[in-house]
């Protein structure tokens, strides 16, 4: 994104990509094959499930897998050819191999494959690697039977129990696929919640939904150690506050115990470039590093780790770079979580505001009471908002429910601008659809709900 901008802006721009495709870990490992599969399987599910009880009858309904993976592949490759299209059109010249500072003006990139290496002059550096997977110290990751979210995008066989280590965002969407293609899923969290940063409230529905759906958790309790056999893994766990240990045969552990900032041999120390304390590489206001003409953007800088976060920071710091007023509004990133039902938010939650002993209203509106929910039959959820007690500014909107991740964009915008509850409850929304529950739960917010 910051490539394509600059070159928009009529910079002379050259982006180096060691991965041989571009779109980095979102489009290659993350985001768009996790989303392929997410909804294949829930198509499947769908299929198998709900259909029959609307006359729709199929026979023998099977999943192939292969298939079903070479359906996520061509979504992948689709897009990362779509970005060199992109790159042609805006005069970016595309360099595959690992790049290194090595001066101040100057990227050394190391061809893949092998390649000659090149020096590349330039004036401004942008750093924009991204993020890695977090590992655990006693069980490698190999890929196959003990697997980062790279690995579960691509399990040849659907195993028959798999544990899932961590119950933030990748884990609960993959954990989901593999529910969905006939896996038993255990969910092992070291605290006592799941989707950390979600609203209490709804990450409390949202283990219930899950534990109906089939998926098994235990919480607050962490992963002491494992032992690979070669037709199983036995994996250690204790309770996190301490207490007797116990054991969990499973045949795949998904390890999704975070992320962590990619600054590995990029050669920060040759020229100064200074890190926090936490890893992540340093910079101000305007994405600028220790060092005056380097920057860096996404998941490398503070902020949350978040692909549309990371595309927004590449636009603002290239119009700077320009001379223009780029910034990127943290405080209004809105988070989704792909399972089915989706899980949505963005602004504070009611845990934050408590903290922050701010008086505020809540409205809430069910999908139950929702008649495009009920006529799909998929009315499971509910969407929260929190406004300001005294002025009605909104302060924050959560959702759990389906079609939620396309429906937090209309409280992401009037947050953005400092409207109100009353502002989304007094815009008229079409009928019947999803989003008359915003319109709805606005309403409960600053006055009462019609329909509930």
């Amino acid at each position: 994104m910051a490539a394509i901008k600059a070159g928009q802006l009529g910079f002379k721009v050259t982006c180096v990509e060691k991965r041989g495709r571009l779109g980095g870990t979102c489009l290659n490992v993350g985001c768009i094959p996790s989303k392929a599969l997410l909804n294949a399987s829930h198509v499947l599910e769908d299929t198998k499930k709900w259909m029959p009880d609307h006359g729709i009858v199929f026979d023998n309904v099977r999943l192939d897998l292969q298939a079903m993976m070479k359906s996520k592949e061509r979504a992948v490759t689709g897009l990362t050819t779509g970005i060199e299209f992109l790159f042609k059109k805006n005069n970016v010249k595309y360099v595959k191999g690992h790049g290194k500072i090595t001066g101040k003006n100057e990227v050394t990139v190391e061809g893949t494959g092998g390649g000659a290496q090149q020096k590349l002059k330039t004036k401004n550096i942008i750093i924009a690697t991204g993020s890695d997977v977090i590992g655990l110290p006693f069980l490698k990751i190999d890929e196959q039977r003990v697997v980062s979210s790279t690995g579960a995008l691509s399990l040849s066989e659907v195993p028959k129990k798999l544990t899932v280590i961590g119950g933030g965002i990748i884990g609960l969407e993959m954990g989901s696929v593999w529910r969905r293609l006939g896996s038993e899923v255990t969910v092992v969290e070291f605290t006592d919640a799941i989707c950390g940063g979600a609203d209490g409230e709804v990450a409390r529905e949202f283990k219930k939904i899950l534990m109906k759906q089939g998926v098994k958790f235990k919480l607050g309790t962490k992963v002491t150690g494992a032992k690979l056999d070669p037709s199983s893994i036995t994996l250690t766990m204790e309770p996190a506050k301490g207490g007797p240990a116990e054991q969990l045969p499973t045949d795949v552990v998904l390890v999704s115990v975070g992320r962590r900032p990619y600054t590995d041999n990029l050669g920060l120390e040759t020229v100064g470039v200074k890190l926090d304390n936490r890893g992540r590489v340093d910079v101000n206001d305007h994405f600028q590093t220790s060092v005056s003409n380097i920057y860096a953007i996404g998941d490398v800088i503070k902020g949350p780790m978040l692909a549309h976060k990371a595309e927004e920071d590449g636009v603002a710091c290239v119009e700077n770079l320009a001379g223009g007023a780029g910034h990127v509004d943290y405080d209004h990133v809105p988070s989704v979580v792909y399972t089915h039902p989706e899980v949505a938010w963005v602004g504070f939650t009611e845990e934050q505001l408590k903290a922050k002993g701010v008086a505020y209203k809540v409205g809430k509106f069910p999908f139950k009471a929702n008649s495009r929910a009920r006529t799909n039959e998929d009315d499971e959820g509910f969407i929260k908002c929190l406004s300001d007690a005294k002025t009605d500014k909104l302060l924050g909107v959560h959702m759990i429910g389906s079609h939620v991740g396309e429906m937090i964009a209309e409280p992401t915008i009037v947050m953005s601008y400092g409207g109100s509850s009353e502002d989304i409850g007094r815009v008229c929304h079409a009928h019947p659809t999803l989003s008359e529950a915003m319109k709805e739960a606005a309403m409960a917010t600053y006055d009462k709900a019609i329909h509930f």
